[in-house]
């Protein structure tokens, strides 16, 4: 017997200020660009039953908006945060780069092994995003939700669904702004997630 389908929008968070850097756990708000970013992707839709955010500025303050603006609950969940990359925080890739020129095609090519010393781990990553993944499905089963969060915490739920090995999963290109569609759909002794949508808008 299959129960009501549950559907979450993953929108990552716009341009914060300081521009495009390993930014991790480092709390930066969003830009002007970015709030224009996130807004032009939402534009006036209100599908949604209930908001879940990272607690980053740059996440949650967009999604207080969304929340206020529509009279929709919201709650945030630390384990939705990006990656902590440790050492690269906030640096650029040419930062990084001016270091070790091979360090970001190790990284890019296998995360798994090549995260810089200091760094959450990719296993640890994953563990905590699905975690929190398990329960907000659980919670809201039935539900439309908006998740505002990181795009490295999309990926680790996108490789999730499509089943693709996790040494893969930043071969998925995330854009600021961007949006991604999941149906769970719900049967009896099992749950078949769809990704509807990559890298879109509303």
């Amino acid at each position: 017997m299959q129960t009501p389908s549950t559907i979450i929008d993953l929108i990552r968070h716009g341009e914060p200020v300081g521009g495009t850097r390993y930014r991790g756990h480092t709390d930066d708000p969003l830009s002007e660009d970015g709030w224009a970013q996130m807004r032009s992707a939402v534009s006036d839709h209100k599908p949604w039953d209930v908001i879940i955010s990272s607690p980053l500025l740059r996440c949650a303050e967009f999604a207080h908006e969304v929340a206020a603006r529509h009279k929709l609950p919201i709650q945030t969940d630390d384990r939705f945060k990006e990656i902590f990359f440790g050492p690269w925080e906030g640096k650029t890739a040419e930062e990084l780069l001016e270091q070790d020129k091979e360090c970001l095609q190790h990284f890019w090519s296998d995360p798994v092994n090549n995260m810089p010393e200091g760094a959450e781990t990719i296993r640890q990553f994953e563990q905590r995003v699905l975690a929190a993944w398990d329960e907000v499905l659980k919670q809201h089963t039935g539900k439309h939700m908006l998740l505002v969060g990181h795009g490295g915490m999309m990926r680790v739920i996108l490789s999730h669904a499509l089943g693709m090995p996790r040494v893969h999963m930043f071969r998925l290109s995330v854009k600021f702004a961007a949006i991604s569609r999941i149906r769970i759909d719900h049967y009896a002794d099992n749950v078949l997630p769809i990704v509807k949508f990559h890298n879109g808008q509303l």
